[in-house]
């Protein structure tokens, strides 16, 4: 009997270590952490501790984004934090951003504002993506070409990114100049900072009306909130 205690201690033990481990990690949580198998002394900037909810005036400055999908009078928003190579913001476009478009944003109810997130230092191709999207977004293409990227998350060349700027219909002499230049890498910065001075720590990362959402979450979640924030 004492040795089946043992036993059963030992295994129990494991489980919970495991349990603590995928969490840290982002598989139970879903979502790609900033510093998520960085090199050695290698990190993102450190991100402020997440909070449940930050205040509506930080909200406000927040859903302020140019990048809006939905009407920009909405009642509700919701502020997305994304890396168009993070495999979990394309689990979010895939699964869960398409039914909120349709049961809420297509009905005049919610909006979502996009801001960048490009985890650089694991996602080589995150940042010319970021890029690309905010010269796509000069030309009035940005919900077009943010679709694009994410249906083609595995081909995220330069050459594939003015190749897609014809396919949504871009000026592409435009379009190459901005990209090639950089144009928006201190915009693309500036979303980053915003989102680790709130808390946000990894991709992709929401505020629903000022609730913190971690990770891929799936469309009940985000519905619960959604429906709450319309009701109050």
């Amino acid at each position: 009997m004492v040795l089946l205690l043992i036993g059963a201690a030992f295994f129990i033990g494991n489980l919970s270590a495991r349990v603590s481990y995928l969490e840290r990690s982002g598989a139970v949580r879903g979502d790609t952490t900033a510093n998520q198998n960085l090199p050695a002394g290698q990190n993102q900037p450190a991100a402020a501790p997440a909070p449940a909810e930050i205040d509506k005036e930080t909200f406000k400055k927040l859903a302020e984004g140019e990048h809006v999908i939905g009407k920009k009078n909405a009642k509700v928003a919701i502020v997305e934090f994304s890396d168009f190579q993070c495999p979990f913001c394309k689990s979010f476009f895939d699964a869960t951003f398409s039914q909120i478009k349709k049961d809420y944003i297509d009905t005049g109810k919610v909006k979502l504002v996009y801001r960048q997130f490009p985890l650089t230092a694991i996602h080589p191709y995150a940042m010319g993506a970021a890029l690309a999207a905010e010269c796509a977004s000069e030309q009035g293409k940005f919900e077009a070409y943010h679709d694009k990227l994410f249906a083609n998350q595995t081909s995220l060349t330069t050459e594939d990114l003015k190749n897609y700027a014809s396919q949504v219909g871009l000026n592409t002499g435009k379009f190459n100049s901005c990209l090639d230049s950089q144009k928006y890498k201190d915009k693309v910065d500036a979303d980053t900072k915003l989102g680790t001075d709130n808390g946000i720590n990894g991709t992709p990362g929401f505020f629903v009306n000022g609730k913190l959402v971690s990770g891929a979450q799936p469309y009940e979640n985000f519905k619960m909130l959604l429906d709450e924030a319309l009701r109050s």
